[in-house]
């Protein structure tokens, strides 16, 4: 089996493998600060960072949900931030309040959890929460990644948003 995340072989696409399992020492993971789990629990855009193969970073701007300590990333199988997480777990987020662009987190995580999301029942209530509609994509091929946090912090600068 080559890479951390890859399913075994006859595995089902969307099963976490045993070997990311091992790897993963829960005892890393933290709880979410209050002020950085109020950021992400409003319709603040995030963004996501992935590593490629060649462990360069790819970026992605995502919709999350919460769900406990634990962050939701839902998409479709074939994406490149999917194949990016199966293969290597390590993820970092960011993100910064719509009302106070000077009000960011930053949180640095791992993918502990993949989950079948065909019928959309993880990524509807986060589609609501941005858009107030459900998610209008279904079927097979939907994803939805589970990220434990293992740092997160918080930071507001003292500057008024005013563009000229």
């Amino acid at each position: 089996m080559s890479g951390i995340g890859r399913a075994a072989p006859g595995a089902p696409r969307t099963a976490w493998s045993a070997v990311s399992a091992r790897l993963y020492d829960a005892a890393m993971a933290i709880p979410l600060p209050d002020d950085v789990r109020a950021l992400l629990q409003a319709p603040n855009y995030v963004h996501l960072s992935t590593l490629r193969a060649d462990g360069s970073p790819r970026n992605w701007v995502v919709w999350i949900g919460v769900e406990g300590d634990n962050l939701l990333v839902c998409t479709g199988e074939k994406t490149w931030k999917a194949r990016d997480m199966r293969r290597d777990p390590r993820v970092g987020l960011s993100v910064v309040d719509l009302a106070n662009p000077y009000k960011m987190a930053a949180i640095q995580g791992r993918v502990i959890e993949a989950r079948p999301d065909e019928d959309s029942a993880y990524m509807d209530p986060i589609s609501v929460k941005y858009t107030s509609a459900p998610f209008p994509a279904r079927g097979a091929g939907r994803v939805c990644f589970v990220i434990a946090a293992e740092k997160a912090g918080l930071v507001t600068l003292g500057f008024t948003h005013s563009p000229a």
